[in-house]
């Protein structure tokens, strides 16, 4: 459900830019205004259609109480919400954000956190959700390394996906993902909460962030599959470390010419990734009311089995539909985050 407040301020704004281009401005200033008046007026128009329609279920609502107007307000209902459903939809398209890394690919980083072993058993549910996720809309989903444990559980695990526009609709799961529910090991049926840690890098290309040779080491290893089972006979695991801030990135498949590849590609989006918060921390913007800072460090999302629910805590939205999600089907959460990461940024423009 998108945040009525917010569509209110995108309302707002737009009735300012409209007032004040009335009043004579300078070209510059006319200019200014008008392009923020062009990319929103669009999706006031949006807006207005959808507020006409909350009113109009409301309207059909309160005759379910009539005897003779009920079977025809049950029948306009019907069309109502779907319609409602269907515009909704649309909005959230339109409310979608737009910045210069959103049509890149991604680095996925994933870390089992508190809770032991049920930690790495959720990373491991991460894991799998994510790549049904990728699959459902059309994207490549490739592990370059994975650190397992004997139960199945998944200490840290580096994917790359592919596509256009992945980051856009993954940035926002960046942060700490916490689960509540009796794991395998509990003996006494008793609930716990454990955590894993989620990072989104946007892929960068050579033209974002160049690397002189003389600023790594190139390092080789054996590499070792489930439970240190299958030990590869030959030093095909790579690890590239930027001496000067000590970042590195391994890959570790069979491939040491693609595993060289991959773990430059890695330090690159980790570098580009490191030169982005600091440029952010400089410029000390304020997101209070943004959905998130996607910082590793921040709790995002609770995963309640229980009771079947998920929770992000950025938006307060609530689903009770978790075995669903965790088998890909993510749209519902990935729409609202974006949408209203947009509502927010549209609400928020300069003066």
């Amino acid at each position: 459900m998108i945040s009525i407040e917010k569509l209110d301020r995108i309302s707002d704004r737009f009735a300012l830019l409209e007032a004040r281009m009335a009043t004579g401005l300078d070209p510059d200033e006319y200019a200014r205004y008008s392009r923020e008046y062009s990319e929103l007026r669009d999706i006031v128009a949006k807006i207005d259609d959808y507020r006409t329609i909350m009113r109009e279920i409301q309207d059909a609502e309160n005759l379910l109480g009539d005897l003779e107007m009920k079977q025809l307000a049950q029948e306009e209902l019907i069309r109502l919400r779907q319609e409602f459903k269907c515009l909704e939809e649309e909005l959230g398209v339109a409310l979608q954000p737009g910045c210069e890394d959103d049509s890149k690919s991604v680095v996925l980083e994933i870390r089992a956190g508190t809770g032991g072993e049920e930690a790495a058993l959720f990373a491991a549910d991460l894991l799998r959700m994510y790549e049904r996720f990728a699959e459902r809309e059309k994207w490549t989903f490739e592990v370059v390394a994975r650190n397992v444990t004997e139960l199945g559980g998944v200490r840290d695990a580096t994917v790359v996906i592919g596509g256009n526009g992945v980051f856009g609709r993954m940035k926002f799961e960046s942060g700490v993902h916490r689960v509540q529910r009796i794991p395998a090991t509990e003996s006494h049926q008793r609930i716990h909460t454990s955590a894993a840690t989620v990072a989104v890098l946007p892929v960068v290309d050579d033209v974002d962030i160049r690397i002189a040779p003389d600023e790594i080491r190139i390092d080789t290893m054996r590499a070792s599959g489930a439970g240190g089972q299958h030990v590869n006979k030959t030093d095909s695991a790579v690890r590239i470390t930027h001496i000067p801030t000590g970042i590195s990135a391994t890959s570790s498949e069979k491939s040491q010419h693609r595993n060289r590849v991959e773990a430059m590609r890695i330090l690159k989006s980790r570098l580009y990734e490191r030169e982005q918060r600091a440029q952010a921390n400089e410029r000390a913007l304020s997101r209070k009311e943004q959905v998130g800072t996607g910082d590793r460090s921040e709790r995002i999302r609770t995963y309640n089995f229980p009771q079947g629910r998920l929770t992000d805590h950025r938006i307060k939205l609530t689903l009770y539909k978790l075995d669903q999600i965790l088998q890909g089907n993510l749209g519902d959460v990935v729409n609202a985050l974006v949408a209203d990461d947009r509502a927010n940024r549209l609400s928020g423009s300069g003066t």
